[in-house]
């Protein structure tokens, strides 16, 4: 027996179709004795905004499983606003990968600034709480041919070890 909603699940989507963005103030109880946000809570951030962006690509719940090369590149200070966006880049049977990629911006000057970037994981779970298929990733720019050509090779990379 066919189950369609199965299948209109399991269509191929585009990154784009996937993408998620939170942008929030970066206020004085978000930082550290230097005045700049706690790396943690940018990981939060990050796992939150990449967990919705999994979901929509796949319409079911999902579950982090691995957090991969989070990378930060400059400090995001008090009274600047975080800008967190996440999109799948890769998808297997169960698995998807998320591009993350945060951004300052001063909110006077409007000068936007990449503060540090991430790939995690997530795996779709069904009522059972078990692993469930996931559509497949249609990337469509040069840089989204890019990220999943990578994506690729990190995934085989791990299935090698």
């Amino acid at each position: 027996m066919i189950n369609k909603q199965t299948d209109i699940m399991l269509q191929p989507k585009k990154v784009s179709e996937s993408k998620a963005k939170l942008i929030d103030l970066v206020l004085p109880s978000d930082t550290n004795h230097y005045g700049t946000i706690f790396g943690g809570k940018v990981m939060a951030y990050a796992d939150k905004i990449a967990a919705i962006a999994a979901m929509r690509h796949c319409r079911q719940p999902v579950v982090t499983v691995r957090s991969e090369s989070f990378e930060f590149h400059a400090p995001i200070k008090a009274g600047e606003a975080i800008c967190v966006e996440a999109s799948v880049i890769c998808a297997h049977r169960t698995s998807m990968e998320v591009l993350v990629q945060i951004q300052s911006e001063n909110l006077i000057t409007g000068e936007k600034n990449l503060t540090s970037n991430a790939f995690l994981t997530f795996i779709a779970i069904d009522d059972h709480g078990k692993p469930s298929p996931v559509p497949p990733v249609i990337p469509e720019t040069d840089e989204e041919i890019e990220h999943f050509q990578q994506a690729m090779k990190r995934y085989n990379a791990r299935k090698n070890k």
